[in-house]
């Protein structure tokens, strides 16, 4: 393997670990926030017992996406040099702006409301919460105003051999990142209201804390089942900005390889990249892809064989990843109305929590499967249209990536494994292990 191949490994490795907490990060905030506003609206004390429950599960996940975080940041420098020094006017100053004017902010707000239990205000505690909240949505809209600008670059002119900033409101109001943006969250909560209520159908399945979990449980029910269908609405506006910005990417994403109008989607596809086509194809749909990408029957859709080879990005996986996704996306809200109908006698409704408990880690896969579309797909391209990823490697010799893959492969899984060995420790102790202050 050379030092692309490695490097590519490396921070596929690295982005694909960190994300696992990312997303609870972002969705558990808010329900935190939610439940300490009802213990101060109410001064219900299960309310207070359901903050510091699902606050411990939130801490521990979150410290763990800070130290997958920062080396993440670190590899800008190390594997992707060329990159750094041909986009860094651009993407480092949204990069610096993430670090110092939400990343900071989170911590501290954190440490705050980690540590003001009975030295603020019953208030003021709970909108500190409500500040976590806003302060990682904020990290997370520069960080996707940044990938979006990859994806498709705006508001910049090559001066001097590199791409240099001329309209930061351009590149922070890029429909791409914008769309990306709103995608990533609605799927972060979906996220985020599976783990609560997966959790919850444990207890409820072993009959203990019913009210603590119920009302868990139906608190992410809503939350979820709204976002559900927001994140299916969302989906469709981006395929069609992806349509317009990236076509190789919707080809790759449906294996269609020839150019053509009333394109056909196939409800099973594997393709043959080397031979141009498809080598099975069934329940073909005339124009389902001309309407996902165009909103229009019949419009024409660029083939995979009108785009040069070496600006196809890998189809097989591609595929894979977007269908993957898109088949969760559509069981998600079936699960959340399921829910709906059932939330008054979730006790008795064994099957339905047995489900809910298993599918804890389906959104997990479709967040995955989510960004190994979003980055395979724009492939070969590092900056669609402008840079190539082979382009951006840093000049460094393979036995330093080899060595520092292993080392990266090794402590992850270590800390991985403490954490997601933490949270389930807590998750099966119940409210009792989140009762001291």
């Amino acid at each position: 393997m050379d030092v692309l191949l490695l490097s590519r490994l490396q921070f596929a490795a690295a982005t694909m670990f960190h994300f696992l907490f990312v997303p609870l990060t972002l969705g558990l905030s808010i329900l935190v926030a939610y439940m300490e506003t009802k213990y101060v609206r109410t001064g219900d004390e299960t309310y207070l017992s359901m903050t510091k429950f699902w606050g411990k599960l939130f801490l521990i996940n979150f410290a763990l996406g800070v130290v997958t975080g920062i080396t993440l940041e670190f590899q800008f420098g190390t594997n992707w040099s060329r990159y750094s020094a041909y986009v860094g006017d651009i993407f480092g100053s949204l990069l610096a702006i993430e670090a110092t004017a939400a990343f900071f902010l989170e911590s501290t707000f954190i440490g705050v409301w980690v540590f003001g239990w009975n030295k603020i205000s019953k208030k003021a505690h709970a909108i500190v919460m409500w500040l976590i909240a806003g302060a990682s949505t904020l990290s997370a809209i520069w960080i996707l105003i940044a990938n979006g600008w990859m994806q498709h670059p705006v508001g910049y002119e090559i001066r001097n051999g590199r791409a240099e900033l001329t309209d930061f409101a351009a590149v922070v109001f890029n429909k791409f990142g914008l769309l990306e943006f709103i995608h990533t969250v609605s799927a972060a909560y979906v996220l985020s209201a599976f783990f609560v209520m997966g959790i919850s159908a444990y207890h409820l399945l072993k009959k203990q804390h019913i009210d603590f979990f119920t009302r868990s449980f139906k608190i992410s029910l809503v939350f979820g089942l709204v976002f559900s269908i927001f994140l299916a609405i969302n989906g469709d506006m981006h395929a069609v900005h992806v349509t317009e910005v990236q076509p190789a990417k919707l080809a790759a994403m449906e294996a269609h390889w020839e150019t053509t109008a009333r394109a056909p989607i196939h409800l099973f596809a594997i393709p043959d990249e080397e031979n141009e086509r498809n080598l099975i194809e069934i329940g073909s749909i005339p124009g389902l892809l001309s309407f996902l990408g165009h909103h229009d029957i019949n419009a024409e859709v660029t083939g995979l064989k009108d785009i040069p080879k070496d600006e196809r990005p890998p189809v097989f996986l591609t595929l894979l990843a977007f269908r993957t996704m898109v088949g969760l996306g559509t069981l998600f809200p079936l699960l959340m109305i399921i829910g709906w109908f059932l939330r008054n006698r979730l006790v008795e409704s064994t099957l339905y929590l047995k489900v809910m408990l298993f599918a804890i880690p389906l959104p997990y896969i479709a967040c995955e499967m989510g960004w190994v579309l979003a980055e395979v797909g724009r492939q070969p391209w590092i900056v669609y249209g402008l840079m190539k990823t082979a382009d951006a490697v840093s000049p460094i010799a393979t036995s330093q990536v080899a060595v520092s893959l292993v080392a990266f492969i090794l402590v992850y899984g270590l800390l991985g494994a403490t954490g997601f060995y933490l949270i389930t420790k807590y998750a099966k102790k119940g409210p009792e292990s989140a009762i001291e202050n």
